[in-house]
């Protein structure tokens, strides 16, 4: 099978939020700069930075696409990539309401993606690396689930669904 690239394309909502996160962010920086005093203790230097860190580490992280190499899947990020087995895949379905309800448990709920645990009803505790839930692919294995959201889910699901039956 040919390995095929998968855009991440962002929803509305996440575009609006990262900007909005974005502004909050270096508002905050430009504000305690405009704002430092002459002896600056570390602790502030410190709070003068962070927020720029937290936009960089966040940008880093962001979900570029995806790609399916053998039982492979690669999270696509800026200039580095996240790799999952998918040897135990039990099942793929298309449902662009998977992550409806939602708890963030642990991770990033809206800078640059929806990445981390996440928690809801009908999935349980799941991992994600989205960026459009309305795109969300779920991927079963026997151990955990995985949410992604591909440029084209029908089509990722079906590239990956003969990886079941030889699971299977």
């Amino acid at each position: 099978m040919k390995s095929r690239i998968y855009a991440a394309p962002w929803s509305r909502q996440l575009k609006l939020l990262t900007l909005l996160c974005s502004i909050i962010l270096l508002g905050i920086t430009l504000a305690l700069l405009l704002q430092t005093p002459d002896e600056a203790p570390a602790v502030y230097q410190l709070g003068i930075w962070i927020p720029v860190a937290t936009l960089v580490l966040g940008a880093l992280f962001t979900v570029r696409g995806y790609q399916v190499e053998g039982s492979q899947l690669y999270v696509l990020r800026l200039g580095w990539h996240s790799r999952l087995s998918l040897t135990q895949l039990e099942t793929v379905t298309v449902d662009s309401s998977a992550m409806d309800g939602s708890i963030r448990l642990f991770g990033n709920g809206g800078l640059f993606a929806y990445l981390g645990l996440f928690q809801n009803k009908p999935l349980g505790r799941y991992r994600a690396y989205a960026t459009d839930a309305a795109r969300s692919v779920v991927l079963k294995l026997r151990t955990r689930t995985i949410v992604i959201t591909p440029d084209d889910p029908e089509t990722f699901a079906h590239s990956v669904a003969h990886l079941v039956t030889k699971n299977g």
